[in-house]
């Protein structure tokens, strides 16, 4: 995180949101406060079930393995390894993600017995067939948006604070995203999504939160859904271990093909 988000977060945080700040003051302080409240997990470890579902409700499953590593000063990375159905098996995907510049990715591919590195240009494409793009599944740090404060409102009976966001990469697949931030512990639990055209694209909801080391929420269930297309992605996760020793030697692009 910048310097001067911090500093904006520290002196938004001593009066009421509405009343002196801009609404992008608003937005950037929410975020900043988000960001804050998940530092400090290290790293983390999950079993992710992946259902792809199309416009006919015709379902295929697969299974995957996800770490995580925070980075100081900088994004997260994230590796997963794709365990089930068979004609995946062996595939994984690395991401680094950074704070104020594209995020680095690469796609191991078993059939072809090669590392592939995704072009930043491509990171709107979509990630293993899934509705999420490549650029949703890096971290989501502060400095990649512009902010704006929106309203305060009620989603499923929680309270939240409705902001925008507003990619700062020109090679984005979006032009802006509307968030709902729970105010009670400052997590999202819908985002939309809007096309290079700004129309609506995905809503991605998330659900059935959980707390780890008294202090990390975590969703066990997120899904994303295309509005164009009519289909749909569902993460289901489960076995979250966090602080289990994972280092940066777990997640080197020249280790892709060893994984198992």
């Amino acid at each position: 995180m910048k310097p001067q988000s911090m500093l904006l977060a520290a002196l938004l945080s001593a009066c009421s949101y509405a009343m002196a700040a801009t609404p992008e003051e608003q937005g950037l302080a929410i975020a900043v406060e988000a960001d804050l409240r998940d530092q400090g997990f290290v790293d983390s470890s999950a079993n992710m079930k992946m259902t792809l579902r199309n416009r006919a409700g015709k379902e295929s499953i697969r299974n995957v393995r996800v770490k995580t590593l925070e980075v100081n000063g900088d994004g997260d990375k994230s590796l997963s390894i794709f365990d089930e159905p068979a004609d995946v098996k062996g595939t994984a995907s690395l991401t680094w993600s950074h704070a104020d510049k594209p995020d680095e990715q690469w796609l191991y591919l078993p059939a072809l017995k090669r590392v592939k590195r995704i072009s930043s240009k491509n990171k709107s494409g979509p990630f293993m067939g899934s509705e999420f793009a490549f650029e949703d599944i890096g971290s989501q740090e502060v400095d990649k948006f512009k902010y704006a404060y929106l309203r305060d409102e009620t989603l499923d009976g929680s309270d939240v604070f409705v902001i925008e966001r507003y990619p700062v990469d020109k090679n984005s697949g979006y032009t802006k995203q509307v968030a709902w931030i729970e105010k009670d512990r400052y997590v999202a639990l819908k985002i939309d999504f809007y096309d290079r055209k700004d129309s609506l694209l995905k809503t991605l909801t998330a659900s059935d939160f959980n707390q780890y080391l008294d202090k990390h929420w975590r969703p066990s269930t997120m899904e994303m859904i295309n509005h164009q297309s009519g289909k749909s992605t569902v993460l289901e996760f489960q076995d979250y271990q966090f602080q289990t020793g994972l280092s940066d030697a777990d997640f080197e692009k020249n280790s892709l093909k060893r994984l198992r």
